[in-house]
C-alpha cells in the first residue's frame, strides 16, 4: 500500500512538472518584450538617506517603494532622483497598482491595506486601523494581522498574504475572504485544510496566485478555487538550484512575475528564478550570502531584499532592505548604473543609554565583547566564528529590558525559540539568550506583541514578533536563560558595529590595561623565530609574522573573566626608541568582520567560550577591519639596513594599551 502511494506520488509530480512545462512554454510569446542575460548588479543612484525599503513597484519606468523605517512612499523619477510621494503610514511592507493607476499598500503597523492617490491622499481600503484579527466580511470591519504580502488582478481583485495568520485573503467588491489557509504550518489542499508559515511576498502569475512561503521555505501556488500546492522546495533549507523537486530555499521573502509567465524570488540574500528555461527548473540569478557588493552577479551581494519588481525594460528592481538601498539585476552591457556601490550613513551614536536590567544606570558585569573567537581553532578545520556583540551578565531568571526605542521590520525578528541562542532582532539592536515575552517558568507576560504557538496539549512551540511592533525602552522583553546574560548586538544586520562605541552605557569604565601573555615572531612557513624574547636580536626579513597572545580586563569584572581586545598592531622604532613610523593597526574591532576573516585574526590553540580556558592567539601582522581581510607579514619596505626594536601592542575600547618589544636586524634591501 505504502509503495502504490509512493508511486502514485511520483506519478502526480511527474505530471505537474509536465503541465508546468507546457504551460511555461505555451505562455512564452515571440513578441513578449525585453528579455534580456542577467550578469550584473548595480545601486539605483537618487534613492538617498533611508530607513528600510521594502516594498517596490514600476509606473511608467518611475521606481516606486515603501520605507518602512519612516512610513513613507518614495519614488526615483525618470530625471534620476528621490521624492516622497506619501507618507503618515505605520511601517508599510508591499505595494501595487489598481488598473486605474492607485498604489495600493500593505500597511503592516496598522493592521490595514490602505490606497494612495496620485495626490499623495490615503484612505483605507480594507481592516481596522490600529487593530489586529483575522474577521472576514465587509471591508471596513475585516480585521488582518500585520499583512506584509500583496497583489492585483486586471479586474481589480487586491489578494494579500495575512502574513501573521498565516492566510491568503481576497479584497473583492468590498468584502474580504480567506482564499486559502487556517493555522501556522505545512499542509497543501484546499481552503480551510491548507497551513502556511509566516506567507510574506505573493504574485499574480497568469489566473494563479503565487506564494513565498517564507516559514516552510517553500513556493506555493494557489488556484482561484482554493487549492494549494508547493511549487519547489521542501523542509530542508538551502540555496540549491535544480529541478521543482530537488531545488531548496533559504527563506524566499518576495515573489514576482513577468510577461514569460517566469517566477523571480528573493531569497535568502539572493535572487533565484523559476522557468528561465523551457524545463522548469530553480537557478540562482544574483548573490548568495550576506554582504554589500555590486558587480558581477556571482559576486554580488545583498543584504535581505524584500521586494523585487521587474520593470518594463525586463531588468529586475530589487528592494535591498538591510543594506537600506535599491538595486538592479542587468545585463553586461547595461552602463546606466556604474555608481560603485557606497554603503548609506551609519545612525548617530550612541544608540541607546541604559543598561538591559532595571535599574538602568546600574553598570553591570561585562562577560564578552565583540570580535572575540568562539570555539576552538584547530587544524582540523572545524567550525569557529567571531562574537559578533555585548554580552551583560545578569541572574538567571531576571528580566531584561529594552534599551532603545524601535519598530520591528524583520518579518522573521524572532527566532531560536526553546534554545539558549533564542533571540529577537531589531533593526538597530538585537538581543540574545533570552526567553521572549515570558518568564523563567515560561509562564507569558500576556503582552500581545509576543505572540505564541501552543500545541495540542497547551505547550507552547514558538513565538513571533510581527513587522510593524513597536516597543519603547524600558518595556520588559523576557527573563534570562543558562546563559546568564544579554548578548546584545549593535547596529544593523550585516552592518555591526562595536557596542561599547554604540551604547553609551551610563558608569562604565575600563581603567585596566590588557594582558599581554606571550609574544613571538614566526616565519611564514610557521617556523618559530629563532630568538624569542626582546633580550636577544633576530634578522628580520619580509615574511615575517608578529603573534601574540593577550586578553583584556574591564573595571568591575572578575579575576577569572578575560575579555577580547579591541586592537592589535605593531611599530617599527630605532634603538633610541624613537618612532620610524606610528603604530600600524592591523586588527581592529570598531566593526564585527566577517566569519569568513576568524583565521585571519586568530592563530591555532586560540578558545573561547564553552571551554573551561580562554585563549586569544592574535595574528598581529594580519589586516582585518570590518569586511576587509587580508594575510600580511612585517613591511620592511624603506627600511635601512640596521638594527631596530620592534614593538606589538594591543589596546582596548577604552585606550589602555600593552606592548613588547623585540631587538630586530633588518636585512639589506634589494
Amino acid at each position: 500500500m505504502i509503495d502504490a502511494e509512493r508511486n502514485l506520488c511520483l506519478i502526480r509530480n511527474i505530471l505537474a512538472i509536465a503541465c508546468l512545462a507546457i504551460f511555461l512554454i505555451a505562455c512564452k510569446r515571440a513578441d513578449t518584450p525585453h528579455t534580456i542575460v542577467y550578469e550584473r548588479v548595480a545601486t539605483v543612484p537618487g534613492v538617498g538617506n533611508i530607513g528600510e525599503p521594502f516594498g517596490i513597484a514600476i509606473k511608467d519606468d518611475v521606481i516606486y517603494f515603501s520605507d518602512g523605517g519612516t512610513g513613507t512612499i518614495r519614488r526615483i523619477v525618470t530625471d534620476g532622483s528621490g521624492e516622497i510621494f506619501a507618507s503618515g503610514l505605520n511601517t508599510p511592507s508591499a505595494i501595487a497598482f489598481l488598473p486605474d493607476g492607485s498604489l495600493v499598500v500593505a500597511d503592516s503597523g496598522s493592521h490595514t491595506i490602505k490606497k494612495i492617490a496620485d495626490d499623495g491622499a490615503i484612505t483605507i481600503i480594507a481592516g481596522v486601523d490600529g487593530t489586529s484579527g483575522d474577521t472576514d466580511g465587509l471591508a471596513n470591519l475585516a480585521k488582518f494581522n500585520a499583512p506584509i504580502g500583496l497583489a492585483i488582478t486586471e479586474d481589480g481583485s487586491i489578494y494579500v498574504s495575512d502574513t501573521y495568520n498565516d492566510r491568503i485573503r481576497r479584497i473583492r467588491d468590498g468584502v474580504v475572504s480567506t482564499l486559502a489557509g487556517s493555522t501556522r504550518g505545512f499542509a497543501d489542499g484546499n481552503g480551510a485544510t491548507v497551513k502556511f508559515d509566516t506567507p510574506l511576498g505573493i504574485a499574480v502569475w497568469g489566473d494563479k496566485i503565487v506564494v513565498a512561503d517564507s516559514g516552510n521555505a517553500r513556493i506555493r501556488v494557489v488556484e482561484q478555487s482554493g487549492e494549494v500546492r508547493t511549487l519547489a522546495g521542501s523542509d530542508e533549507r538551502d540555496l540549491i538550484d535544480g529541478t521543482l523537486s530537488t531545488a531548496r530555499f533559504v527563506m524566499p521573502t518576495a515573489v514576482t512575475t513577468d510577461g514569460l509567465r517566469r517566477i523571480f524570488v528573493a531569497d535568502g540574500n539572493a535572487i533565484r528564478v523559476i522557468g528561465q528555461r523551457v524545463f522548469p527548473f530553480v537557478e540562482t540569478v544574483a548573490g548568495d550570502r550576506r554582504g554589500y557588493l555590486d558587480g558581477n552577479r556571482r559576486s554580488a551581494r545583498l543584504n535581505r531584499p524584500s521586494g523585487i519588481a521587474v520593470g518594463g525594460d525586463g531588468r529586475l528592481y530589487v528592494a535591498d532592505s538591510d543594506n537600506r538601498s535599491l538595486r538592479i539585476v542587468t545585463d553586461a552591457a547595461d552602463e546606466r548604473f556604474t555608481k560603485p556601490s557606497v554603503e548609506p550613513d551609519d545612525e548617530p551614536l550612541p544608540l541607546a543609554t541604559r543598561w538591559p536590567f532595571d535599574p538602568p544606570q546600574n553598570p553591570r558585569e561585562i562577560a564578552g565583547t565583540l570580535g572575540e573567537i568562539r570555539g576552538d581553532v584547530k587544524p582540523d578545520g572545524k567550525p569557529v566564528w567571531f562574537h559578533n556583540g555585548l554580552d551583560i551578565a545578569g541572574a538567571y531568571g531576571e528580566t531584561a529590558k529594552f534599551i532603545r526605542d524601535e519598530t520591528v521590520l524583520d518579518p522573521h525578528s524572532a527566532d531560536n525559540f526553546g534554545t539558549s541562542r533564542e533571540l529577537l532582532r531589531l533593526p538597530l539592536i538585537g538581543y540574545i539568550h533570552l526567553r521572549l515575552g515570558r518568564d523563567k517558568d515560561d509562564r507569558t507576560f500576556g503582552d500581545p506583541r509576543f505572540q505564541f504557538e501552543r500545541d495540542s496539549a497547551g505547550n507552547l512551540t514558538g513565538v513571533r514578533v510581527p513587522r510593524g511592533a513597536k516597543f519603547t525602552a524600558g518595556d520588559p522583553i523576557g527573563t534570562l536563560n543558562s546563559m546568564n546574560h544579554v548578548h546584545l548586538i549593535a547596529g544593523r544586520n550585516g552592518h555591526e558595529v562595536n557596542a561599547l562605541a554604540a551604547l553609551d552605557l551610563p558608569g562604565i569604565r575600563d581603567s585596566i590595561p590588557p594582558v599581554i601573555e606571550s609574544a613571538d615572531l614566526r616565519y611564514s612557513v610557521g617556523d618559530r623565530f629563532p630568538f624569542g624574547w626582546s633580550d636577544s636580536v633576530g634578522k628580520l626579513t619580509s615574511d615575517v609574522r608578529v603573534l601574540v597572545t593577550a586578553y583584556d580586563r574591564m573595571d568591575g569584572n572578575s579575576e577569572r573573566r578575560r575579555l577580547g581586545v579591541y586592537k592589535v598592531g605593531y611599530q617599527m622604532l630605532r634603538p633610541d626608541g624613537s618612532p620610524v613610523r606610528e603604530i600600524d593597526w592591523r586588527i581592529d574591532f570598531s566593526r564585527s568582520p566577517s566569519n569568513d576573516a576568524v583565521r585571519f585574526v586568530y592563530a591555532d590553540g586560540s578558545r573561547s567560550g564553552y571551554t573551561p580556558e580562554t585563549v586569544f592567539n592574535y595574528i598581529a601582522t594580519n589586516r582585518v577591519n570590518g569586511e576587509s581581510a587580508k594575510e600580511d607579514f612585517v613591511d620592511i619596505k624603506d627600511l635601512a639596513a640596521g638594527m631596530y626594536i620592534l614593538r606589538v601592542f594591543v589596546a582596548d575600547y577604552f585606550g589602555n594599551t600593552a606592548s613588547e618589544d623585540f631587538s630586530v636586524l633588518c636585512c639589506e634591501q634589494p
